[in-house]
């Protein structure tokens, strides 16, 4: 059996890209269905964040199904597999473990040392849990990469003072206007990076207002923060009231056109505006970047921000990596003699039926043997054969966790002629 994982992520892959591969909430649980019905995929968990796009898999062969994937995303989201390639990556195995690890302890986040990471992973794997999609391999995995994410925040600095790219987004908002207390900032979308990102400005002294797709919820996060709220039909109306507009939805379109800043801005006498994207697929038009007096930054726009804001993280990466490794051996070990275990029991099956076989033979044309003879016969049989068999499958299960143990699988197999 082979761990994969395909994807894409904000290291390899713009904003415009892995807003084409996003998978919004009720979209996963077919797109896995999809997935396991592809040849050879056997499990699958489908992680989807604004900043990446990553399946992990297992499969026999990591060849066939890092390209099976390739092709199934590229079909799926339709999008050229030339122009999609490029930005995908692929890692096998040990590399795979350990990509999944840093993953899931925010180690190859755009904010190291970020909280929700771990929280998008888990979903992610209840979701497949839920769906049958992660089995056996992938339940064992994803244990142990929360274990480890755990332990890394745990025991490292890592976290500590942490961010998120909701707190990256209000450090670039006072880099364009200073002291931000008397701003008023609207917040599109009422869930936790918007949550987050109004803390962050609450204590900056701007006032809080949220528009949502649903009234309640927005009414619900406005009233922890003293502020107003609004329906999303009402976004023409409140836009000119924005100093900063803030969104993170889930709406698969732009919800903010150019036409409409340009409105608003009329309506605020081009007093300018800040509007800050960290939805993917984005809720901001692009070409709101060209209208005068509005600043427009998307999530790719916060890198150099994350990265300045994370330099003191960058001592604790050598401890959280020595957690990483030290996870991963035991792990593979296991992974690499699963392929080993259904010839261990085919092997000790066509034993014991052959000896079964032959018992029963002996006991037909043994007319006068007593009870507790054949009893005893029964019982020297199934001594012979677990003496016969210790040493070939103690050392089968040793070998096949070399490099080349496939070799001797399919020699065992072969010799004894198992299906």
């Amino acid at each position: 059996m082979k761990l994969i994982v395909v994807g894409l992520n904000h290291k390899t892959a713009p904003v415009a890209m892995r807003e084409q591969l996003a998978f919004p909430a009720p979209e996963l649980v077919p797109a896995l269905e999809q997935l396991l019905a592809l040849e050879g995929m056997q499990e699958g968990v489908l992680l989807s964040t604004c900043n990446r796009v990553e399946l992990y898999g297992i499969c026999r062969s990591a060849e066939d199904g890092i390209e099976t994937v390739a092709r199934w995303l590229s079909s799926l989201r339709q999008v050229e597999q030339d122009k999609l390639q490029p930005y995908l990556y692929s890692h096998v195995d040990k590399e795979a473990m350990g990509h999944g690890i840093r993953v899931a302890a925010s180690l190859d986040s755009l904010v190291v040392g970020e909280a929700q990471i771990l929280g998008q992973m888990k979903q992610a794997y209840r979701t497949a849990v839920e769906c049958g999609a992660a089995k056996t391999i992938l339940n064992k995995f994803f244990h142990l990469a929360f274990q480890v994410a755990k332990q890394i925040r745990t025991e490292t600095g890592i976290a500590r003072h942490p961010v998120s790219i909701a707190s990256v987004a209000v450090t670039l908002a006072r880099r364009i206007f200073g002291n931000l207390e008397g701003h008023t900032c609207l917040l599109l979308g009422a869930g936790e990076m918007c949550e987050l990102a109004a803390r962050h400005l609450l204590s900056h002294g701007v006032t809080i207002l949220v528009a949502n797709r649903t009234l309640q919820n927005a009414q619900a996060l406005a009233a922890t923060f003293h502020g107003q709220a609004y329906a999303l039909q009402q976004l023409d109306d409140i836009l000119p009231l924005a100093d900063i507009v803030l969104s993170s939805t889930g709406s698969p379109t732009p919800l903010v056109s150019a036409p409409s800043v340009r409105a608003a801005l009329k309506k605020r006498r081009q007093r300018p505006q800040f509007y800050i994207d960290i939805a993917v697929p984005r809720d901001l038009d692009p070409k709101i970047s060209d209208v005068d007096n509005a600043f427009l930054y998307d999530i790719d726009d916060l890198s150099k921000i994350a990265s300045e804001n994370q330099q003191d993280r960058h001592q604790e990466r050598q401890a959280a990596e020595n957690l990483v490794l030290q996870a991963i051996p035991a792990f593979s070990q296991w992974l690499e003699t699963l392929d080993v275990v259904p010839t261990l029991v085919a092997l000790r099956h066509k034993l014991e039926s052959v000896r079964d076989q032959e018992v029963a033979r002996m006991v037909a044309g043994w007319p006068d043997l007593s009870p507790e003879g054949q009893k005893r016969l029964e019982t020297l049989g199934r001594l012979l054969v677990n003496k016969i068999l210790h040493t070939p499958l103690s050392q089968l299960r040793l070998l096949a966790a070399e490099p080349d143990g496939a070799l001797y699988v399919d020699a065992v197999r072969k010799l004894f002629e198992l299906e």
